[in-house]
């Protein structure tokens, strides 16, 4: 079984060593043991459970959310259904976003067509939407 300090845990992981403790902070890595010269040892686990944080959230999964996912990976009440309903609920939750994210560029692009670019400021229609009330 390998281990590493916490640099080449690290290293091998693809985060820095700040992300590293955060995790272990939050739970999501078990903390190492410790050499005799008190150094933290990490195990080869510990790195493919960081792994696992990083590709659940470029996936759009709050920490939080990887909790559960790591409890469904250790866990022997799991089933692979109940992972399923946990990403078919990030998925609604990214189409919602996204559905958000249109409104407001919409929004926006409203408010570049009328404006024409060039003036006085206080003709500006974008600031007039952000701030409807005249300055005193």
């Amino acid at each position: 079984m390998s281990e590493f300090t916490i640099g080449e845990a690290a290293k091998r992981a693809g985060v820095n060593i700040e992300t590293l403790r955060y995790y272990e902070r939050r739970g999501l890595v078990p903390p190492p043991p410790r050499s005799h010269s008190n150094y933290r040892l990490y195990p080869n686990e510990s790195v493919r459970l960081v792994r696992f944080v990083k590709r659940a959230q470029d996936l759009g999964f709050t920490l939080n959310e990887i909790m559960e996912l790591l409890a469904f990976r250790n866990g022997v009440d799991a089933s692979c259904g109940d992972v399923r309903e946990q990403a078919l609920a990030k998925i609604r939750d990214i189409d919602d976003k996204m559905r958000a994210l249109q409104a407001m560029r919409g929004a926006l692009s409203e408010l570049v067509d009328r404006c024409p670019g060039r003036g006085p400021i206080g003709g500006c229609p974008i600031i007039e939407t952000l701030d409807p009330e005249p300055s005193t």
